[in-house]
């Protein structure tokens, strides 16, 4: 396991919105969604072109960039767009009704 940080209390997270938090010691912030019943956590950075995909919005299964309209599956960070694009995802972690995440 790597380093576990706390990112906010499950009543912070919004199905099918996308919420940035920072978190501290971490530079990008933590993107937190809820899809279909299960909370997604992943960098709120597009790897496209750099571009907060805080703005954007959920399409199904999918994160849509509002800049460019790159998409990432939720679960996979899969672009399916460009094969060689991979949204950052982490493991959710749930103790004591507040969401953490494990960095490697």
């Amino acid at each position: 396991m790597g380093l576990r940080l706390r990112v906010c209390r499950l009543d912070e997270i919004i199905d099918d919105e996308l919420v940035s938090f920072k978190v501290p010691g971490v530079t990008i912030p933590i993107l937190v969604t809820r899809v279909e019943g299960e909370i997604v956590a992943g960098s709120s950075m597009c790897p496209h072109e750099d571009v907060s995909l805080a703005n954007g919005r959920i399409d199904g299964s999918e994160i849509v960039c509002s800049a460019h309209g790159y998409a990432f599956d939720v679960k996979t960070g899969e672009c399916s767009h460009d094969s060689s694009l991979r949204w950052r995802t982490y493991q959710p972690v749930i103790i004591d009704g507040e969401l953490f995440v494990d960095l490697l």
